[in-house]
């Protein structure tokens, strides 16, 4: 019997979301350049490949999230892309009503700022994630080669959906853009876009299941004859 390829893309779809908890397993490496490898099939602009991977794992995953935490909580913010966040109508609706859901999964009140401050800061130590990938552009590069690199991210996160892995894409992850150059002993040249958690879902944690909905088609998709 052939396989409905058309099924097993939309099941691979319907288990790709953000997860916020993780158990402490870790992808073995063969799994992971696999999964890497799998990524790199991503399309870009002329086949450039613009993008720089740095890819961090077990102590050393729990040794960065210290440091993130470290300079964030002394207000240590770089960021090499701007971050405005201010959205308007719609755009505003869908991100209030994202963070309701997940916060009313966690049990955190809206008026409860020390514990959605707490939430927040977990951001920077992966969720306990056990890998994270950072993901860089070089420095020559603009609003081009980022679309690249956001349809590099979405391959990356589907082929980890497809091994059984979660992921969460994180802009928060490029909040603190010297520190992790310097610990990931990356070059000043690689400009940080945002990172991913990622690793096995922790399907007992109260975050992972908030389900966040999607528009309906015809608020975002124009079909002309």
């Amino acid at each position: 019997m052939s396989t409905d390829h058309s099924t097993v893309f939309q099941q691979i779809l319907d288990n790709r979301r953000s997860v916020r908890a993780f158990t402490e397993q870790r992808a073995e490496s063969e799994l992971l350049q696999q999964i890497f490898s799998e990524a790199a099939r991503a399309p870009s602009n002329c086949n450039t490949q613009p993008w720089h991977i740095a890819v961090v794992s077990g102590d050393s995953c729990r040794a960065l999230g210290k440091k993130l935490q470290d300079a964030l909580n002394q207000g240590l913010y770089q960021m090499d892309f701007p971050y405005l966040g201010s959205y308007e109508g719609i755009y505003k609706e869908r991100q209030y009503g994202a963070a309701s859901d997940l916060y009313s999964a966690m049990g955190i009140a809206r008026e409860d700022k020390a514990a959605r401050h707490e939430a927040f800061m977990r951001n920077f130590d992966f969720f306990g994630a056990p890998h994270a990938a950072f993901l860089f552009l070089p420095e020559q590069f603009g609003i081009r080669e980022a679309a690249d690199l956001g349809m590099y991210a979405q391959t990356l996160m589907l082929s980890l959906s497809a091994h059984g892995l979660a992921s969460c894409p994180q802009t928060a992850l490029s909040f603190a853009c010297d520190t992790v150059r310097e610990e990931l002993d990356v070059e000043a040249g690689m400009k940080l876009m945002f990172g991913i958690s990622f690793g096995y879902e922790d399907k007992e944690h109260p975050a992972n299941s908030c389900r966040v909905g999607r528009a309906e088609l015809d608020q975002n998709v124009q079909f002309i004859d």
